[in-house]
Parts: C-alpha cells; sequence; structure tokens
C-alpha cells in the first residue's frame, strides 16, 4: 500500500501546463475533508484517491479488417487526448480464428491532469447522451475498483458521427486507492458519478 500511495502522490503533481483541472481541485479543496469526516478517517492520507482510470475497446471484427483498430485508435485518442495503443491476443483460437499477436482491441490509460479532465468531461458531457440514461450500476469488483461499460463510442463529442465506420462498446475502470468498495463509491460519488438509487 505504501508504494501505491507513493504512485498516487506522483501522480496528483502531474498537470498539463500548470493547470489543474476543476476535479482535481475539487478533491484537494472539498472531496478530502467530507470523506475523511464521513469515515472518521484520522489522517487525510487515509482518504481514498483516484489512481488512474483506463479505457479499453475490444475489436472483435479487427481480425478480419486491421483497419478497424487504427479508426479505433484514432477515435480513443480523439475521446481522451492521449494516444491509445493497440492490445494484441495472448494465445491462438482458431474457433475465432485468431492468431496469437493479433491486434484484438485499443487501450489508453490516464493518471494525473488528463484522468481528471476526462473525467469531468464524461460526467458533463458524455453520460448525458446515452439515450433514455438514468444513472450507472453499482456493482464494484470487491477491491474498490469500478468498471463501466458503454455501448456506443458516439456518446463522445469528440467523434465524428459522419466518419464512423464502426460502433464499438468500450470499458472504463476507475481504478482507487482503497480496497473497499463502500469508501470507492463514496468517492466516485462525490466527483459526480451518477449512480442509480438503490431500491428500499
Amino acid at each position: 500500500m505504501a508504494k501505491k500511495k507513493v504512485e498516487e502522490t506522483k501522480q496528483e503533481q502531474v498537470s498539463l501546463a500548470g493547470y489543474v483541472p476543476n476535479l482535481q481541485k475539487k478533491y484537494k479543496e472539498e472531496i478530502v475533508a467530507r470523506l475523511q469526516k464521513e469515515f472518521a478517517f484520522q489522517s487525510v492520507m487515509q482518504v481514498p484517491r483516484l489512481v488512474k482510470i483506463t479505457i479499453n475497446q475490444g475489436i472483435g471484427a479487427a481480425t478480419g479488417d486491421k483497419k478497424l483498430v487504427e479508426q479505433a485508435q484514432q477515435e480513443l485518442t480523439a475521446i481522451t487526448g492521449q494516444k491509445a495503443v493497440a492490445t494484441y491476443s495472448r494465445k491462438d483460437i482458431s474457433n475465432f480464428k485468431l492468431r496469437r499477436g493479433t491486434a484484438i482491441g485499443v487501450k489508453v490509460t490516464l493518471r494525473g491532469a488528463r484522468m481528471y479532465e476526462f473525467l469531468e468531461r464524461l460526467i458533463a458531457v458524455s453520460l448525458p447522451r446515452i439515450r433514455d440514461f438514468n444513472g450507472i450500476n453499482e456493482k464494484f469488483d470487491g477491491r474498490g475498483n469500478y468498471t463501466l461499460g458503454i455501448k456506443e463510442q458516439i456518446i463522445f463529442p469528440e467523434i465524428d458521427i459522419d466518419k464512423i465506420v464502426k460502433i464499438f462498446g468500450l470499458e472504463i475502470t476507475f481504478v482507487t486507492s482503497t480496497e473497499k468498495d463502500e469508501e470507492a463509491r463514496a468517492l466516485l460519488r462525490e466527483f459526480g458519478l451518477p449512480f442509480k438509487n438503490k431500491k428500499s
């Protein structure tokens, strides 16, 4: 855990040209105090932090069209503001005509300022563009991390619908410094992620 804390501190110091995103300011100036009070933490170092956000896109049809991976890379780079990298198959799967080393998706890992910028755009702009949107599910992984599934990349305003070749879904994983789902949920709630209200 100590090594993880050092890594988080370094990441928080990263900013773009000295600019500190709104959610990063909110975390330091408001969220830390609220969570410390809510969970009765004795030190601010115990307050959970957002370590990184990873965005993954699986391109199943890429086995038959390599250009789809290039297209997905361009789109994910536009969405996140950071160059997306290809992911590759680790083994042969004959049923899917998949060979080891074949590009099958793209991913981006965001930290520091870019992470907060992406989170703010996701909450304020992209999620509200989902048709009939009524909040996101609260299912965490049991270790303080949360993965949000998005069915269509076109909810992101950076995507030009007229240039879309194929609709792809993606997964957004929020990795926190805590291993307790309750604390992680409270952290993401304070940032503004619109979780569905639990049924009584």
